[in-house]
């Protein structure tokens, strides 16, 4: 693993956390803390998305056939991740239901993980 690829589970790990503060935040009836750990989130997202597409360039630049489908789909599955965490939070702060935002959130978040540790090369577990 490289520096880009520390990077990135490093800043998807802390926006797992910022997402847990700001959900309990917003349920202790703490909007205003909860919405600091919001926008500190929302913030994240962007360094998610530099070292996530840094990742991505990589096999642009050096994968084909199935492993490059394989990039693409995990790359989408981690923006889908975003959004579910995006659902989530907003969904706690005006207090309605996130049911669905959850589901999708762990759907994505399994096929991102599987994809990204397991499959592609530049996880931690390849398989192939």
């Amino acid at each position: 693993m490289d520096g880009q690829t520390h990077l990135h589970i490093t800043s998807w790990v802390l926006a797992l956390i910022l997402l847990g503060l700001t959900v309990w935040f917003d349920r202790l009836g703490k909007p205003k803390v909860g919405k600091v750990f919001h926008m500190i989130l929302r913030l994240d997202y962007l360094l998610i998305l530099y070292s996530g597409g840094s990742l991505i360039a990589v096999y642009f630049a050096n994968a084909s056939g199935a492993m490059l489908g394989e990039a693409i789909i995990k790359s989408l599955a981690g923006l889908w991740v975003i959004f579910a965490v995006e659902m989530i939070a907003v969904r706690a702060q005006k207090r309605v239901s996130a049911k669905s935002a959850w589901i999708q959130f762990f759907i994505a978040i399994i096929i991102a993980l599987v994809l990204g540790f397991g499959r592609l090369p530049m996880g931690i577990l390849p398989l192939s």
